[in-house]
């Protein structure tokens, strides 16, 4: 917001062709991946493919308002990370009732198929995090970004864990348990997200210098 403190002591907001340009390109990767993601996830029988096919689109979605709230005053970021947050948080729910739910679920997933889809998932992702490394302290807007895709590589690592675990005991509690802990890694982010938004609105709205957090 123009005359308030904070935005001279907010990191990057966004503001850079450079920063739209991969934002873009993490955005196609992030929908095609979710396509791919989607389909392999129903041929393996996988929740934990599945929960990541559902973060996949999730950033999809979050990247672009993302690239519409950059040039925005304070307020209409911090409220745009705000939704994010919220968004973030509904997918973990969703995906730790999904777990709950698969428990009783008989039938081991397929372990190559998951294995392998998880491998090609995170060498997306780690294009993802490599090209956005450099904005990862922004503002609250800009740092959903980094949480979301940060997340992402770390999800797919442990499903390629899962993977290699179900294919030694032939069970599916390898992927529920990894599907769980994606829930919680949501969850987590979302609450980051939430708190550094609401830090921004507030600061925003008292017109006062915004507080560094360290995470």
């Amino acid at each position: 917001m123009a005359g308030c403190a904070c935005d001279d002591n907010l990191k990057f907001d966004g503001i850079s062709s450079r920063y739209r340009m991969i934002l873009w390109i993490v955005i196609a990767i992030n929908g095609a991946m979710f396509l791919f993601e989607t389909g392999a996830s129903l041929a393996a029988d996988s929740m934990a493919l599945r929960a990541d096919a559902l973060d996949f689109l999730g950033d999809t979605l979050t990247y672009g308002i993302t690239l519409v709230a950059i040039g925005h005053s304070l307020r209409w970021r911090a409220s745009a990370a705000m939704f994010k947050g919220l968004t973030l948080l509904l997918m973990g729910l969703w995906v730790l009732g999904s777990t709950f739910y698969r428990v009783v679920v008989l039938g081991a997933p397929n372990e190559m198929i998951m294995g392998s889809v998880a491998a090609l998932a995170f060498a997306a992702n780690m294009v993802s995090v490599l090209l956005l490394l450099r904005y990862r302290d922004g503002d609250a807007n800009v740092r959903s970004v980094w949480l979301c895709s940060r997340n992402d590589a770390i999800g797919n690592l442990a499903v390629m864990v899962a993977a290699a675990t179900v294919y030694y005991t032939q069970t599916q509690w390898p992927d529920l348990v990894v599907a769980f802990l994606m829930a919680m890694l949501f969850l987590h982010s979302a609450s980051l997200i939430i708190r550094q938004a609401r830090v921004e609105l507030q600061a925003n709205a008292s017109n006062v210098v915004c507080p560094v957090d360290t995470y």
